[in-house]
């Protein structure tokens, strides 16, 4: 559900402010859409000037960069270990940058932002 970020109708002693106008478009925020571990799923939002936002809706692997070697895999995600956003994401297998999931290489720390970047980047620990 969408969230509303105008200003409020009520002043801070309680009594109402007359609004002159309505509801900007604008002022209403994007959902909330968590990335979850499960197959592929990726939305397209668009933004204020036509601009494009790819999520990441829910994905299963993970593109690890090995910062020995230089090398970047492809691994495929089990689980989210540590979450430092909120210790509930664990529990809800949810994907935000700097999560530390299991996958088949080993440990991995999410270096991108799958709501914002639509991709999911990580380094090996």
């Amino acid at each position: 559900m969408a969230q509303w970020h105008g200003i409020s109708r009520r002043k801070p002693t309680g009594g109402r402010r007359v609004q002159a106008r309505s509801k900007r478009r604008t002022e209403i925020s994007s959902e909330k859409q968590f990335a979850l571990i499960g197959e592929v799923k990726r939305k397209i939002y668009r933004k204020t000037g036509g601009n494009n936002l790819v999520r990441v809706l829910s994905a299963d692997k993970v593109s690890v960069n090995d910062p020995k070697t230089g090398k970047t895999k492809v691994a495929s995600i089990k689980t989210v270990v540590e979450s430092p956003s909120d210790p509930n994401y664990v529990r809800r297998n949810i994907l935000t940058k700097s999560a530390v999931v299991d996958t088949d290489m080993g440990q991995v720390r999410i270096t991108s932002r799958p709501g914002h970047d639509g991709v999911i980047n990580g380094v090996i620990l």
